[in-house]
């Protein structure tokens, strides 16, 4: 029976029907079966298809990505609060645009897909200056700085992730976080995340959640 679910939800978020996918879910529920078995049989299985396929086709429908993401987080915070016991956090991360940059999307893929993986997420939205990304990883004890640019300027420029780098080695604290950079500019030029002092990049906001996963596990002791 757990199965009939499993094909109409991935239907459901092929066809970025939001509403049939939570219908499933709820359903699912009602026959019984438990939050546990829907994140971890259902909903991750789900999001990791979706990673599958945007490795093998960089060029796959995004709007499709971005519903699995997005109904993948919804599901999981509404499923979360149900769980027999709280799950382990894995991680946190700390994710924003570059000051200058006022694209969201590849950021709310990212985190989307982190949410649905057991990781903390704090969104500090666009055009964010350097100086939060570093005061706002401190306090909520992050392990990744993630800094979305979708322009060369913002991307190469003095106020992102060069910034970000500077800060943290003025600050002595370079060996508490990774920094993680994403978007255009760096599909262009891959040895740009070197230049702009981070530690890894994405080349989608897909691929980014398991980038920023082997990052916190560089972390942990």
């Amino acid at each position: 029976m757990f199965h009939s679910f499993i094909k109409a939800y991935n239907d459901a978020v092929f066809d970025t029907d939001r509403e049939s996918a939570l219908q499933v879910i709820d359903k699912a529920r009602a026959h019984g079966h438990s939050p546990e078995e829907i994140i971890f049989q259902l909903v991750i299985p789900a999001v990791e298809e979706m990673m599958d396929t945007l490795s093998e086709d960089p060029d796959a429908n995004l709007a499709q990505h971005f519903m699995t993401a997005q109904i993948a987080a919804e599901v999981s915070e509404k499923m979360l609060a149900q769980f027999s016991r709280p799950p382990a956090t894995v991680g946190r991360v700390v994710i924003g645009t570059a000051r200058g940059d006022l694209h969201s999307l590849g950021k709310r893929i990212v985190t989307g897909c982190l949410k649905t993986m057991m990781v903390e997420v704090l969104d500090l939205g666009v055009n964010v200056p350097a100086e939060q990304f570093v005061t706002q990883a401190i306090a909520f004890d992050a392990q990744v700085i993630a800094i979305s640019a979708m322009m060369v300027h913002t991307a190469n420029g003095p106020e992102g992730c060069r910034k970000v780098r500077q800060l943290l080695r003025d600050q002595q604290l370079e060996h508490r976080f990774r920094l993680v950079v994403g978007g255009a500019p760096y599909r262009f030029d891959e040895q740009l995340f070197q230049q702009v002092g981070a530690d890894a990049w994405a080349a989608d906001g897909v691929s980014a959640g398991k980038v920023i996963l082997n990052c916190i596990r560089e972390l942990q002791p």
